[in-house]
């Protein structure tokens, strides 16, 4: 497993586990981010930060730093 902020653009990812608690992990559930859903990276700002993911019907954008607490596995 890696973290979501390792992975590169285009990837083909899903979620295996969130790390943390309280705000930061409620809000990422309640946005769609939980163990088990498929995620692709899109692209990254051109300093890197943030990044734009498709999840779902929709996109979001994470700070790298936030992506650093998901774990991931490639599909």
């Amino acid at each position: 497993m890696t973290k979501l902020s390792q992975c590169k653009e285009r990837d083909h990812i899903l979620v295996k586990r969130i790390q943390g608690n309280g705000p930061f992990r409620k809000r990422l559930l309640e946005m769609g981010v939980t163990r088990g859903t498929e995620l692709r990276i899109l692209k990254y700002a051109p300093l890197r930060d943030p990044m734009e993911i498709a999840i779902k019907d929709y996109r979001l954008s994470l700070r790298v730093e936030e992506a650093a607490h998901i774990e991931v596995e490639q599909l």
